[in-house]
């Protein structure tokens, strides 16, 4: 839970690196609210909660993809490969692949850094 905190505190933060870890527990707890609040609606016959957290997240997730695509070396205009059907698989790939082992030009290897989390 405090990597899916952490993502919400950089919630702008479009600079910078974001590890696989961070990334990945950020959308596994991100679907999971998705998951409950649309439960949610349908039993109140009514969408809004899930709209409201779709559209309160938008920016948060976008650059939390943004400094994972940092990560692996690639630029955040990346991101906007999520558009095109059938190509948007390419930024799932990226998005597993590990990080580049050495500092880039987005900084330095977040998983040399200490992790106080």
């Amino acid at each position: 839970m405090s990597w899916y905190l952490n993502v919400l505190k950089n919630y702008a933060g479009f600079s910078g690196r974001a590890r696989r870890k961070e990334y990945w527990m950020f959308a596994l707890f991100h679907a999971i609210f998705i998951v409950v609040l649309a439960g949610i609606g349908v039993a109140i016959d009514t969408q809004i909660p899930y709209f409201i957290y779709f559209i309160a997240l938008f920016i948060p997730s976008l650059a939390v993809t943004v400094r994972r695509l940092h990560d692996t070396g690639r630029s955040g205009w990346w991101v906007l490969i999520g558009c095109v059907p059938f190509v948007n698989i390419a930024l799932l790939v990226f998005t597993f692949l590990d990080s580049a082992p050495e500092a880039n030009e987005y900084g330095a290897n977040p998983k040399l850094a200490p992790q106080g989390v």
